[in-house]
């Protein structure tokens, strides 16, 4: 029985000692803070069509199985609120921050905040001062959605007289103007280019393509449009005018009005083979979580980021849009 006993006993020492290992080599749970650039299910995030629900839900997918907690906070496009945010996060002593917030004065002030509490930021979109930054490039997405315009214009046009129209509003997103009359001009130089502005209304996008499909009557006409709502106005607009035959689009931002669900009216899909919508350029706001996840893991591990890094912005069209965006994911 004294034996027994004195097995046991070490048998029970030893399993002790298993356990407290397990315990100090189990991975520790960071407490990430992200403050959303706003939850109104009304707003539109960078001039695109996703909303702040599905870049905080892009979140909690990527943080499945992953050693973090998820504090989550609305910025409302509001500086008070986004620097009251950011002292919540002080007070709960958070791992890391990242900001999304478009305010530059709040930003730079949040900044400094977080330094003194010893809180590593990460930024998206809008620089923090001293932070690294994950953003859209708009400069390569619409120098993809130009180059894209042409080769099809090259390919299926060689002979025809060609005309270019850039919609959307193209004074707010002149980033992505420029970089798409760049790239027709360096492919297409004797093509002409006019830009229509819609002033942020679809409605007005598809008055002002109507008009410059009629007076260009016998041209081939190349769309560049800044947004998906903007694409689907253009579409509308030459299919009222009958010149769906001589118009091919190419959209930015890659939203559900294009790739669409499972049960949805898809404008980018193998099945819709007469659509004049070429592709989209996928912004991946729906993904962000995927992308900078990582980015806030490598930044708390100790790693040094670079001070900026871009979202892999690719023209989705209906030959690939399965495989970025399977079908299994849209049910």
């Amino acid at each position: 029985m004294q034996r027994r006993s004195f097995l046991g006993l070490m048998a029970g020492t030893a399993l002790a000692g298993q356990q407290g290992r397990a315990r100090s080599e189990a991975p520790r749970r960071w407490r990430i803070g992200f403050a959303n650039l706003t939850e109104n299910p009304t707003e539109r995030l960078e001039g695109l069509g996703f909303t702040g629900a599905e870049v905080r839900a892009s979140w909690l997918y990527a943080a499945r199985g992953q050693p973090v907690e998820l504090v989550f906070f609305d910025n409302d496009r509001n500086r008070d609120k986004a620097l009251t945010n950011a002292a919540a996060a002080v007070r709960q002593d958070l791992d890391l921050y990242v900001q999304y917030c478009a305010d530059e004065a709040a930003n730079a002030e949040i900044g400094e905040q977080l330094r003194g509490a010893g809180i590593p930021v990460l930024a998206v979109n809008y620089p923090v001062p001293g932070a690294p930054l994950y953003s859209a490039d708009d400069t390569l997405a619409g120098r993809i959605a130009g180059h894209a315009l042409a080769k099809f214009a090259l390919d299926t046009w060689p002979e025809q007289r060609v005309i270019a129209a850039i919609l959307g509003e193209v004074r707010t997103k002149s980033t992505r103007a420029d970089a798409v009359s760049a790239a027709l001009a360096e492919k297409l130089p004797r093509v002409a280019q006019t830009r229509l502005d819609s002033l942020e209304s679809p409605g007005k996008a598809e008055g002002l393509l109507r008009r410059f499909a009629t007076e260009h009557a016998g041209m081939k006409l190349l769309v560049a449009a800044l947004d998906d709502a903007t694409a689907l106005a253009a579409k509308a607009a030459v299919e009222a005018v009958g010149r769906t035959v001589d118009t091919v689009i190419v959209s930015h931002g890659c939203d559900r009005s294009m790739h669409g669900g499972s049960n949805d009216k898809k404008e980018i899909d193998p099945q819709n083979r007469g659509s004049i919508v070429l592709g989209s350029v996928a912004y991946f706001l729906d993904r962000y979580g995927y992308d900078l996840l990582p980015l806030a893991l490598r930044l708390l591990g100790g790693e040094e980021l670079p001070a900026r890094t871009t979202t892999q912005h690719v023209l989705v069209t209906a030959g690939n849009v399965f495989r970025i965006y399977p079908p299994i994911d849209m049910n």
